[in-house]
């Protein structure tokens, strides 16, 4: 919205700066450049605010550089993340909020990732339908999506959907604001938007609407897909037809600077029976979960073998070597309440992102927990040493003593399983 006041252009509501502070303090996180922390911000909180509301309000808001830290990936190669600062994330989050509403109206109901009443779970949800009714599937991976958006491309697409002035201004600056890379030096990016950045996953989701989903509606309309940020599924009838779909999305995408991983990118048949051809993939991974034919049974108990998700085998051997790292058999001095006073929130995590579909795959985790707790009991009662039993029935006992004391004790107890 234009104001008619010349010294201030931009009408921006001062409750849009609040909200956006609760926004980012809700979400917490590290400082960036200026080594300002939320706290720190806070002590000054109606100075640092008004300052945010000034300077967005006048067009004279220039984003300060982005503190570049690289994170280790799964590949041994490194993902580089965004860090603002805290005042910089607060009016990022002011023109997400302005934003955000137009863009819900466009985007596709198979677009997952980064959206309000949104989830990975519904994503995976449809999938599972998807992956019964089809019997092929395109496993897309998109390479550096975040870090390869053309700039002018992106800004079209800006532009396609709002008119607001102040909201295209911010953005672009948002875009070519500085980098702090981790030697010192300062750089201008020429394409990608930070990862990191609170407008940046709603921006990368509008740049692939359009290169993605809205090009897959125009142009494959029968062609049902999940979208979860980069990860892309298509439910295909062949494989003829997942062949083809997925040459010309590699052309699309290439128009739109992006490129389809090559090793990452497979044909998969879904197929719960038959026997199983050779060359052929049966199996993918979506966002934690490794899709293939599993045995279940239905709703009256009758066994049938299905095309399913469960937890992954590299998610299960994260999780593992994380319940190694606590070394919990050290836990010397500390009682079991207090032990699980701290992991107790991350296990309650893995169940709940984990213990959707098909839970039982995660008994080998619970077992591998079991197996601490007997080692902390051999630690703290020398008594029990080298008698397995009695360390598997004390473990036993204090699961019946206190069966609400860990999520998978509590999920067992209210669901009656063994």
């Amino acid at each position: 919205m234009i104001s008619l006041n010349k010294a201030k252009p931009y009408e921006i509501p001062k409750l849009l700066i609040w909200n956006a502070w609760k926004a980012v303090k809700a979400r917490g996180g590290s400082c960036g450049v200026d080594k300002e922390t939320i706290e720190q911000f806070e002590a000054r909180l109606s100075r640092n605010l008004y300052k945010i509301w000034n300077r967005l309000s006048s067009g004279s808001y220039m984003p300060p550089a982005v503190q570049r830290v690289e994170i280790p990936k799964r590949d041994g190669r490194k993902r580089p993340l965004g860090i603002p600062t805290v005042s910089d994330r607060v009016a990022q989050a002011v023109v997400k909020q302005q934003l955000e509403p137009m863009l819900e109206k466009r985007f596709h109901t198979s677009s997952f990732g980064y959206r309000p009443h949104k989830s990975a779970h519904g994503a995976i949800a449809q999938a599972r339908v998807n992956c019964w009714k089809y019997k092929w599937v395109v496993d897309v991976d998109i390479k550096e999506s975040f870090d390869n958006m053309p700039h002018a491309q992106l800004m079209k697409a800006v532009e396609h959907v709002t008119d607001n002035p102040w909201v295209k201004l911010y953005t672009r600056r948002w875009l070519t604001a500085e980098i702090a890379m981790p030697d010192g030096k300062r750089v201008i990016p020429e394409k990608g938007t930070p990862q990191g950045g609170i407008i940046s996953p709603l921006l990368a989701n509008l740049f692939l609407h359009y290169a993605h989903d809205w090009w897959m509606q125009k142009q494959f309309p029968a062609i049902p897909f999940e979208r979860y940020a980069d990860d892309i599924l298509l439910h295909c009838k062949t494989k003829a037809q997942a062949m083809f779909v997925l040459e010309f999305l590699k052309q699309r995408l290439q128009s739109c600077g992006l490129e389809v991983h090559p090793e990452k990118t497979k044909v998969v048949c879904c197929e719960a029976r038959g026997k199983q051809r050779e060359g052929e993939i049966y199996q993918f991974d979506f966002l934690g979960y490794t899709f293939r034919r599993r045995v279940a049974k239905d709703k009256h108990g009758e066994r049938f073998t299905g095309f399913l998700p469960a937890i992954s085998k590299r998610a299960r051997k994260e999780i593992v070597q994380e319940i190694r790292s606590w070394h919990l058999h050290r836990w010397v001095g500390g009682t079991v309440e207090e032990m699980a006073e701290k992991y107790d929130p991350k296990i309650q995590g893995w169940l709940n992102y984990y213990g959707k579909f098909y839970r039982s795959e995660m008994n080998f985790l619970w077992e591998v927990l079991r197996n601490r707790l007997m080692q902390w009991f051999r630690h703290q009662f020398k008594k029990m040493k080298g008698y397995r039993s009695r360390v598997y029935d004390a473990v036993d006992k204090l699961r019946q003593e206190k069966p609400r004391l860990f999520a998978h004790w509590r999920y067992a107890l209210e669901n009656k399983v063994e």
